[in-house]
């Protein structure tokens, strides 16, 4: 798939093993793991970091081969996952960063049509999202309430 607002196509990629069973080495249980996970959301982390440090620390590669589920739906499950998904707030937390620098430097024509485009993968991103219902199908992206939002 290429790239919405650039002409790369990017084929970067992580290489997932192909077994999806845990490996044999490791000896934790399932629920050493999510108890893990519901630990290390509790202190604020999102599901992502979440994910870097039990690979990192740990040697828990994928949570989903030892648990049968991913980070997200065990925080789903426990109802402490995020309100908005992850990948969307970080997209309003850049414009909201270019926002703010544009208020101290209104003549960066650059950093205008470079928010143009962040915001644009905003919109279609929670377009995605309504029609998924992972959002309710009122919520909108305004610029003025976003930082309320991300704060």
């Amino acid at each position: 798939m290429g790239r919405m607002h650039s002409g790369g196509k990017g084929i970067s990629d992580s290489a997932l093993p192909y077994r999806r069973t845990p490996p044999s080495w490791l000896k934790v249980s399932p629920a050493d793991v999510t108890e893990h996970v519901l630990k290390l959301s509790k202190k604020g982390l999102t599901p992502s970091q979440i994910g870097v440090i039990l690979r990192d620390s740990h040697g828990i590669a994928q949570v989903k081969n030892v648990t049968g589920n991913k980070i997200l739906r065990i925080l789903k499950a426990n109802g402490i996952a995020p309100e908005i998904p992850e990948d969307l707030y970080h997209l309003i937390k850049k414009a909201v960063a270019m926002r703010k620098h544009l208020e101290k430097n209104k003549k960066d024509k650059d950093s205008k049509f470079r928010l143009i485009l962040v915001e644009s993968r905003v919109h279609r991103l929670a377009r995605y999202y309504r029609t998924a219902k992972v959002l309710p199908p009122t919520w909108k992206y305004e610029s003025a309430t976003a930082s309320a939002l991300v704060s």
